[in-house]
């Protein structure tokens, strides 16, 4: 288990936190500033990184006054220096900035890079053996022996920040952890739950991003839509909790309101809920092992009136089954089928795929690219490259 005993940690209350934000300017990231801004108090910000949006970035900068700020893109450099001139923030550009950044001494690392671009810096803020708030689930699905084994080096803690993952945190007796006896992780279904596969067939985009619930990033969204989120889940509480796959179970439920479950073996079933805005996981992480305020609307279960649960439709769904095939198989599978979602995602957004075309696509680079065990950060590139490199191809033959 990849997470640390809050009875090990000695934690004083009345400490200012230092905060490194990996991936500012994306949905958790911006929920993350909007929380360290309501609490200048508490937090003191060490870097803020983003990939290309300038303005954004700068905006944070500005705010929260951190000690550097970090764009992705080297040659937008010159544009936030011109950004954040006349501000004491030190402004850097370039993927190595961004592992720069990532490794500063810090109490808490938000790691929210999208994708499994978010890879290296993470393994990076591992390093330094903070507290690494973990909000980019590709990492543990591309290369999570390799996360793991860095958390296990450093002595770093690692926090779960998806909801999903944040609530079985909060109800997951780490002391008595033989005594569970499963986990569900809850599932809004998306904005399709009750189409037909023919209608899928013909989503556009901006009805896969419009998520029914939560305000999520594109990629996020229609993953979401596919449940491939919810397979990508699967995979990161696999690797989060000691708890057999098989035993990790998905349940659909289009209120969003239980986020998770934990099942014990004496019958009870611990679950964590509340409205779904992703500032309370991340409140969570950031106040760890306490609780802080978060602006979010709080729940009212007599005005949402009534709960309802569904079994996932495994085959108008079927990327969930190829997330937990490529699970079981192991050796690499899961960062095969994280690489070719993300190619199959990105053809879709750009129009050149259909909506259905995702999942096959995903189950013909399973099929066709040969996995193999990643012991290395080197291992993880050549095979996502292999796979990436596949996906696209049978992009190429869609279009």
């Amino acid at each position: 288990m990849a997470l640390t005993n809050p009875d090990e940690i000695i934690h004083n209350a009345s400490a200012t936190r230092s905060v490194t934000v990996l991936g500012a300017t994306g949905s958790i990231g911006c929920n993350t500033v909007d929380l360290l801004a309501r609490n200048r108090d508490r937090f003191r910000v060490v870097a803020l990184t983003a990939h290309s949006n300038v303005k954004l970035l700068a905006e944070q900068a500005r705010l929260l006054e951190p000690e550097m700020a970090i764009i992705g893109d080297p040659d937008k450099r010159g544009d936030l220096q011109d950004a954040l001139h006349g501000t004491a923030v030190e402004a850097m550009a370039g993927a190595a900035a961004i592992i720069e950044a990532a490794s500063r001494p810090a109490d808490i690392v938000v790691a929210a890079i999208v994708g499994a671009a978010g890879l290296r810096p993470t393994l990076a803020a591992c390093r330094q053996g903070s507290v690494v708030a973990i909000a980019n689930k590709e990492c543990l699905v591309c290369a999570g022996d390799l996360v793991l084994a860095e958390v296990e080096r450093s002595g770093a803690t690692l926090l779960p920040v998806d909801s999903e993952h944040n609530a079985i945190f909060q109800v997951f007796e780490a002391a008595n952890a033989s005594e569970v006896e499963g986990l569900i992780l809850t599932a809004s279904g998306g904005p399709f739950r009750t189409w037909s596969r023919e209608e899928m067939a013909t989503a556009t985009p901006a009805q896969a991003v419009a998520h029914p619930n939560w305000d999520m990033g594109h990629k996020i969204s229609v993953d979401s839509a596919t449940l491939m989120n919810k397979g990508l889940e699967l995979i990161e509480a696999a690797y989060l909790f000691p708890v057999p796959a098989d035993k990790i179970e998905v349940l659909v439920h289009p209120q969003s309101v239980v986020h998770s479950m934990v099942a014990y073996a004496d019958g009870s079933v611990l679950a964590q809920m509340g409205t779904p805005d992703m500032r309370t996981p991340i409140a969570y992480t950031l106040s760890w092992p306490e609780r802080m305020p978060a602006p979010t609307k709080r729940l009212d279960l007599a005005e949402i009136g009534q709960l309802t649960f569904e079994n996932p439709d495994l085959v108008r769904f079927p990327a969930l089954s190829l997330a937990r095939a490529a699970l079981t198989h192991g050796n690499g599978s899961t960062a095969i089928l994280n690489a070719a979602n993300e190619v199959a995602v990105a053809s879709f957004l750009d129009g050149q795929s259909g909506f259905l075309d995702i999942a096959t696509i995903v189950e013909a680079t399973l099929d066709r690219v040969p996995a193999y065990p990643i012991a290395s950060f080197e291992d993880f590139e050549e095979l996502d490259a292999e796979a990436r490199k596949f996906a696209q191809t049978l992009v190429k033959s869609r279009v």
